[in-house]
């Protein structure tokens, strides 16, 4: 069974920020003062970057009062967005503390200290008391869980009753077994896909009432067109946090996971659910 070890292994070397540093300079952005602009290629690791953001915030019915919470946080890209958008705050949790570490960074260079914070923790057990949060969202991160049931009943106890819950999650497809790499996983044994069907009954068993759960391949195929065109034009594709994270592996890592979306394999999807009062 693969431990938590293996999964932050995947994701973290140590030199996340000089990477990130340097990406920024070659973009021609002073580090030490960067904007939500110019961080979106880089801090927004998941499908459609900045794109699936933006659009996943639509779906929350966020105020300015509200306590938000982030679960699978990264290096902050989403958190500071939404806290930034809404004026609410917005408390991340992701298992790889360097992510946490970059994170509180960014966050301060950004003066969003009061707005956002980041803590390392499991998303299976969070260090946070019953109906504490007013909404929460998860963008890719349940790929990685292997126990579905477990994680949405754990964010089902931290959010308060009537609370909502958004996430982009990649769902299992059909035909053959995934190539690895993949952005989530470097073998089977750290990658735990569900269908959407299987997300609906966990979410439903949890207590949560699913509002909507729709399919986003189309979509995801038509920002894979637009990136691999800006690329033969000789321009940088607008999201980068996969070469950025994994250097050359992300290489691999990218094309397998644009193969098994074209073919079906797997297809990424957007849920807004309710937690039942």
């Amino acid at each position: 069974m693969a431990s938590d070890t293996d999964v932050t292994a995947h994701y973290s070397r140590g030199i996340l920020l000089q990477r990130l540093n340097a990406a920024l300079k070659g973009d021609g952005v002073d580090p030490s003062r960067p904007t939500i602009e110019t961080l979106a290629p880089y801090d927004q690791f998941h499908g459609r970057g900045m794109e699936a953001t933006i659009e996943l915030a639509d779906l929350m019915p966020a105020r300015a009062t509200d306590a938000i919470l982030d679960v699978g946080s990264g290096i902050g890209g989403p958190a500071r967005y939404v806290a930034t958008r809404f004026g609410c705050r917005v408390t991340g949790i992701d298992l790889t503390p360097e992510f946490c570490d970059v994170a509180r960074h960014l966050a301060r260079l950004l003066g969003l200290t009061h707005r956002v914070t980041f803590e390392a923790a499991n998303a299976l057990k969070m260090p946070f008391s019953d109906a504490t949060f007013d909404g929460a969202y998860s963008m890719n991160v349940s790929m990685n869980i292997a126990d579905k049931p477990g994680f949405h009943r754990e964010i089902a106890r931290v959010l308060k009753p009537g609370a909502w819950l958004v996430l982009a999650e990649i769902s299992k497809g059909s035909g053959a077994a995934l190539d690895f790499p993949t952005p989530w996983a470097r073998s089977a044994e750290t990658s735990f896909l569900a269908t959407a069907d299987e997300t609906r009954r966990s979410l439903t068993a949890a207590g949560f009432d699913v509002v909507e759960l729709r399919d986003s391949r189309e979509k995801a195929l038509a920002y894979g067109a637009r990136s691999r065109a800006m690329v033969e034009r000789g321009e940088k594709p607008p999201h980068r946090s996969v070469a950025l994270i994994h250097d050359e592996v992300g290489k691999d890592a990218m094309a397998n996971s644009a193969r098994a979306q074209a073919d079906g394999r797997i297809v990424p999807i957007e849920v807004v659910a309710r937690k039942r009062q």
